[in-house]
């Protein structure tokens, strides 16, 4: 069995809105070029990306709305022929055959699915993915199709797998969350900044699922500004504590990279440091409870020049227990990518210090996400008394 595989196929660069829209892949190539650079990378290490079937899409998608999809992608309709599908938007607006691009997506992270499900390596990583806004008949927030809703209904149905879901953008995933409300056989976990001031507006502490799945959806909005402590503090009880309440049979991480001081949509202020420890916990609860069986997946991060690549380095680094980068970039990375940057990158793994002004409601705001915590896992906590 092979320890870990990275899927990619050069046609994932195809999701493209525009020039100038802030979803931008060559987030992947950075990623894959500074992985290179360090001799962390190897052609033998990637897999190519499928396309997903129509079938399979429908896992998590209407067909009108696949119809749809494909209808404005091939030019047969305009975006005022869209109805309510909401595509055709500023958020996510039209683009040229952009079912198939959406759909190499899906099926990128169902190739890692099936990787690990089928024991061909105990990790799977598809930066490609984690487009968790997309809603059953429905695009939203730059996704269109939801490669994690399609892939845990695909465990579902294809492995009879107990799924715990792990969301660390900074946006709520709403979509996966929706999707899997009264499922009491896949649980929601997502870690955002609170929907007060942010895109899509959800993730209250009170959304805790329905029916028979009541209790297997948990949120965690933090405040605006919090700082990597308050942020680690919360990710780390919550992982642990939703893993032992839940027990899954494999885990899929979504690893948005836009919690970070930088990124431009966002309005907290996280440093490297998180994205160290993300996927190092991840890692090992994965080990102690699904035997390592564990899929992650991309997502959100528009800084795509000092923060993604460092980001999403980690991951993979973390998957092949290798070193944890340290010191300075390579030089020919730098050298490559700096022609194209907009702004000065940062030439070293951590991030400067200090990054930024000290906070003045810093106590205030881990105050009030230390009581968020307490409400967001009063179930489970109060089970065990």
């Amino acid at each position: 069995m092979r320890k870990s595989v990275f899927i990619y196929s050069p046609e994932q660069l195809e999701y493209k809105f525009s020039d100038s829209h802030p979803f931008n892949h060559k987030r992947l190539l950075l990623t894959m070029d500074l992985l290179r650079q360090i001799s962390a990378l190897s052609d033998d290490d990637i897999v190519p990306a499928r396309i997903a079937t129509d079938e399979e899409i429908a896992l998590g998608h209407d067909q009108k709305y696949i119809d749809t999809v494909k209808k404005a992608g091939h030019g047969l309709i305009t975006a005022e022929q869209c109805g309510n599908y909401g595509i055709g938007t500023e958020d996510t607006p039209i683009f040229k055959n952009m079912h198939e691009a959406s759909a190499l997506l899906v099926g990128s992270t169902l190739q890692a699915v099936d990787y690990v499900m089928q024991g061909k390596s105990q990790h799977a990583l598809n930066l490609g993915g984690g487009l968790h806004h997309g809603f059953h008949g429905r695009a939203s927030g730059f996704c269109i199709y939801n490669d994690s809703t399609v892939a845990i209904r695909y465990m579902q149905e294809k492995y009879n797998a107990r799924v715990l879901y792990i969301d660390t953008d900074a946006h709520h995933g709403d979509g996966v969350q929706w999707a899997f409300y009264d499922d009491p056989n896949v649980c929601t976990l997502s870690i955002h900044e609170t929907g007060r001031y942010l895109f899509p507006g959800t993730g209250n502490v009170t959304e805790r699922g329905n029916g028979q799945g009541y209790g297997t959806s948990f949120n965690f909005p933090i405040d605006a500004f919090t700082e990597d402590e308050s942020y680690l503090t919360i990710y780390e009880q919550a992982v642990r504590e939703i893993f032992e309440f839940f027990k899954p049979d494999v885990v899929l991480t979504q690893n948005g990279a836009d919690a970070h001081y930088f990124d431009p949509l966002t309005h907290l202020y996280g440093t490297m440091r998180i994205y160290q420890e993300i996927p190092r916990l991840a890692h090992k609860l994965a080990h102690d409870y699904c035997g390592g069986k564990w899929i992650a997946v991309g997502g959100g991060g528009y800084d795509i020049w000092r923060v993604v690549p460092r980001a999403w380095s980690f991951i993979w680094t973390e998957m092949n227990d290798l070193a944890l980068p340290s010191g300075n970039l390579p030089k020919e990375w730098l050298d490559r990518w700096q022609k194209e940057s907009p702004v000065p990158l940062i030439p070293t793994w951590e991030d400067p210090h200090p990054l930024y002004e000290p906070i003045p409601r810093k106590l205030e705001i881990e105050e009030k996400n230390a009581q968020m915590l307490k409400k967001a896992l009063y179930l489970i906590r109060n089970e065990k008394k």
